[in-house]
């Protein structure tokens, strides 16, 4: 990697190219993950992740299953681009005399790059999971739920939903991410869109320390020689295991980031004051197994995300837009 010269424009592309056409594959997974993490006990909406695929073709549509793409799919092409590119150039610094890096190294440019791309992830991970979760709120309130009136929970006034005498009634109409994201603004500032910031570092920064590192070595394992690249394939597969393991190993992390930016809440579920707060009431009111809560649709949405990824990265799209546009004045 030393002995490379740094395209970052052309990283970038990558991880944007990457990004784009991961999410649209795998973005109905990443639904029924955030929908599945949601559910406490006693009031499962959803059973499986192909059961709750189902229901919401039944209930929302086709397109229903695309609920947030549009704002993943905006900021996707920055936050991978920015995971991928901090962590090539992480990799690059550290690097001495053409030597290949220590795990502890690789490590460290995981970490690093985990940490540069929350910037963009919290708020898009905001935004998105307010509109992929509104489908299982709405779905909830089709059951008549009889509840005291001290357990209702006050939420934002555009985002609330209606209660009359103890019953759930109808949803509310849709909200667009723009909107969500103006009445935070409006509401809370900039701190608002940043909602549950430390929880997403505690995810994203141990997934990056897993997932470069793990992923260097299994591709490394794939060279023909220590001078050639491996095959496109091999890139992909793993990219893919990569991906997989270190979903899982983090996905405690990522369900209690979903449940305090989940913002909208369904009847009678609890709030969270933070972290702490959210563990010691998931394991108090739910138990263990609700940290594994999709655990199984993240490693799905991951594998191929990061597969298609480093094939990109691999190949070499982005050097070789850069070297047949006017742009390459840029990497000059």
């Amino acid at each position: 990697m030393s002995q490379q010269q740094i395209s970052l424009p052309a990283k970038l592309i990558n991880g944007g190219i990457a990004g784009i056409v991961g999410v649209t594959c795998v973005f109905p997974i990443d639904l029924a993950k955030t929908r599945l993490q949601n559910q406490r006990r006693g009031q499962q909406v959803y059973k499986s992740m192909i059961d709750c695929l189902v229901k919401t073709v039944r209930s929302e549509g086709f397109f229903g299953m695309y609920r947030g793409a549009a704002v993943n799919l905006t900021l996707v092409t920055p936050e991978k681009a920015i995971k991928l590119a901090a962590n090539d150039l992480f990799r690059h610094h550290l690097s001495k005399d053409g030597k290949g890096l220590t795990v502890f190294k690789e490590m460290l440019a995981g970490c690093g790059a985990g940490m540069c791309q929350v910037v963009i992830t919290t708020p898009m991970e905001m935004l998105k999971i307010q509109l992929q979760d509104a489908g299982r709120l709405a779905a909830q309130q089709q059951k008549p739920v009889m509840m005291s009136p001290t357990k209702l929970v006050a939420t934002n006034t555009m985002l609330s939903r209606s209660y009359n005498s103890g019953t759930v009634v109808t949803p509310p109409r849709a909200v667009s991410a723009t909107q969500i994201a103006k009445e935070l603004l409006h509401t809370q500032g900039i701190q608002g869109l940043y909602k549950g910031l430390g929880a997403t570092i505690i995810r994203d920064v141990p997934f990056s320390m897993v997932y470069f590192p793990l992923f260097a070595n299994l591709n490394r394992l794939g060279k023909p020689s220590p001078e050639e690249s491996s095959p496109f394939y091999w890139a992909f597969l793993s990219g893919c295991a990569a991906g997989s393991t270190a979903a899982v190993a983090v996905n405690p992390c990522d369900v209690v980031k979903t449940r305090l930016q989940s913002l909208n809440k369904g009847s009678a579920e609890e709030t969270y004051s933070g972290v702490v707060d959210c563990v010691s009431k998931i394991m108090q009111k739910e138990g263990p197994s609700a940290f594994l809560k999709g655990a199984g649709c993240r490693a799905l949405v991951i594998a191929p995300l990061f597969g298609i990824a480093q094939v990109m990265y691999f190949v070499g799209v982005g050097e070789y837009i850069m070297d047949n546009s006017p742009l390459s004045l840029l990497s000059a």
